[in-house]
């Protein structure tokens, strides 16, 4: 069983940075790779970033290229994703997840665990 908290959510204008952290319970956290995925109010949740158990893979959702940074560190326990450049459109609840795998994914179905979200919101 894994716990996922995240924290770091927050109010913020349009073009400002959020660093957003997720932490996990357990000593196994170095087997799962970790993924970001976000949900605004109306739509579906959707696929963020994604990193591979020891780091080594990374995958972002096209949107958040190049202003999106997802990061682990297994001696801590914690996922990371830093928000750069940040848009109104960025506001959402954004949720941490955990896949009993080593490879990453895209694909919601595939995480086995998941925090209880943190809310993000970009005024413009």
């Amino acid at each position: 069983q894994v716990q996922l908290v995240e924290s770091g959510g927050g109010l913020v204008q349009a073009g400002g940075s959020l660093r957003l952290s997720c932490a996990a319970s357990g000593r196994t956290f170095s087997n799962y790779a970790m993924g970001w995925f976000r949900q605004a109010p109306g739509k579906e949740r959707e696929f963020v970033a994604g990193i591979s158990s020891g780091g080594g893979n990374i995958y972002y959702s096209d949107s958040m290229k190049g202003r999106f940074t997802i990061s682990r560190d297994n001696a801590k326990n914690t996922v990371y994703l830093q928000m750069n450049s940040l848009k109104p459109e960025d506001t959402a609840v954004y949720y941490c997840a955990a896949r009993r795998a080593s490879s990453l994914s895209d694909y919601e179905l595939s995480y086995d665990y998941w925090g209880q979200g943190t809310q993000v919101t970009v005024s413009s």
